[in-house]
């Protein structure tokens, strides 16, 4: 144990919940800040992200993070139907985007960007603590990028869906799919959820098929971080919860999650957020307005970046935490750095990646460059166009996957040959 770093963990956790209780200005933005931190621990521990399903199996062959986001997609989405039933949808306020150009050009753009940056937008939020000049050139670059899209994002190609459903128009313009079983006796909820397990386990069957193929041909290493997680998954009742003892505290507070164990966290976490606040999890869009709020520094208005963007003015003079979705952000660096500290692992962590050469940098910031413009053709980035319209039973998710994998597999081939 690392009693220093442990006890100051403690000390952020109550900080975090004693200020942010005084000074946020609604309840509202101090439940967003406390599942922002639970997010972020969550992510952090069970070194979960979601740019790791693609990045993963190009680098060792392993898709066991992409099959354990399969699974965590279809609980959300069944837990989601819980709030979803015998309601009318339209007043969700459901993510059922668009199905155009802009997903497809978007999606490939950011599944390239997430194999130079390694992360995604939730993940440069927790690689700001673990790998900070990575994740602190990639996040300069990818607000860059969403802020240059605003204006793309509100063209015709971008917003306008080549095909809809009825609740799809009423919502964003997308393919609701209960709207394709309404017959099936629960007001098409059973048929979507049905097509959902099927659409999750094609997912899974391909990419067994991937991993064998890698076995196969030699190529196949496995990841060094699930290898650990499963060898933490082994406790003795007597070692591990004898009071009061280190292996306690450790099984507690250090050892990491499964990936299993995060997945169901997180589906429990993100439908306590959409039963509460009426939307799903976003992330990016404000990486925008921080990138306009830094230009305003230099001398420009609010009111010429408002025409630039398209974006009204208060987006960039707004105090920084009155943003629900900032604040959220913030939580999730929040609860990063609280597991790092309750772990004993915030100091080497946070040292660990502190040399970067002019090419990585390079490199960096065009990952961040195309993820920030990826998420504006897109209409959002992994939590934002994969993660919550999937959940919303909105076909728009799946259509993202697909291209952001084939964006990803490229992304990762030119990635491999500029580091050779």
């Amino acid at each position: 144990m690392k009693k220093t770093e442990n006890l100051f963990g403690f000390v952020v956790i109550a900080l975090s919940l004693v200020l942010g209780k005084r000074f946020l200005a609604s309840e509202m933005l101090f439940f967003r800040l406390v599942m922002g931190m639970a997010f972020g621990y969550t992510l952090t521990r069970a070194y979960t992200g979601f740019a790791g399903s693609v990045n993963r199996a190009a680098d060792t062959g392993s898709t066991k993070l992409m099959k354990t986001l399969m699974f965590m997609f279809f609980i959300t989405a069944a837990l989601s139907v819980g709030f979803m039933l015998f309601k009318d949808p339209s007043e969700l306020g459901l993510w059922v985007n668009p199905i155009n150009g802009g997903l497809l050009v978007g999606g490939v753009l950011f599944g390239f960007g997430m194999a130079f940056s390694s992360c995604c937008a939730s993940g440069v939020l927790t690689d700001l603590v673990t790998a900070l000049p990575r994740a602190l050139v990639t996040l300069i670059f990818f607000s860059m990028g969403v802020f240059v899209g605003f204006p793309l994002q509100q063209q015709g190609w971008v917003a306008n869906s080549w095909f809809t459903s009825p609740i799809g128009e009423k919502t964003a313009g997308g393919v609701f799919l209960p709207d394709l079983f309404k017959w099936d006796g629960l007001e098409g909820y059973l048929g979507a959820l049905i097509l959902t397990a099927v659409l999750c386990g094609l997912v899974v069957v391909l990419s067994n098929m991937y991993e064998a193929k890698r076995k196969k041909d030699g190529t196949y290493t496995g990841h060094f971080i699930e290898n650990m997680q499963d060898a933490q998954t082994d406790y003795k009742v007597e070692k591990d919860y004898t009071f009061p003892s280190e292996g306690l505290y450790d099984r507690l507070f250090v050892n990491a999650w499964s990936l299993k164990t995060g997945a169901v966290v997180i589906a429990i976490l993100f439908t306590l957020l959409m039963g509460v606040t009426g939307a799903g999890w976003g992330a990016s869009t404000p990486y925008g307005h921080w990138f306009g709020k830094a230009l305003t520094w230099f001398g420009f208005s609010a009111e010429s970046l408002s025409n630039f963007s398209k974006v009204p003015a208060e987006a960039f003079t707004n105090p920084f935490f009155a943003h629900p979705i900032n604040v959220q952000n913030f939580g999730i660096l929040v609860g990063t750095v609280i597991y790092l500290l309750t772990s004993g692992k915030f100091k080497t962590t946070f040292m660990s990646e502190m040399n970067l050469s002019l090419k990585d940098a390079l490199l960096f910031a065009m990952g961040g460059l195309t993820m920030g413009l990826g998420t504006r053709l897109a209409n959002g980035c992994n939590v934002g166009a994969l993660y919550t319209p999937i959940a919303n039973l909105s076909l728009s998710g799946w259509v993202f996957l697909v291209v952001m994998v084939i964006g990803g597999v490229l992304g990762n081939r030119l990635s491999k040959k500029l580091n050779q």
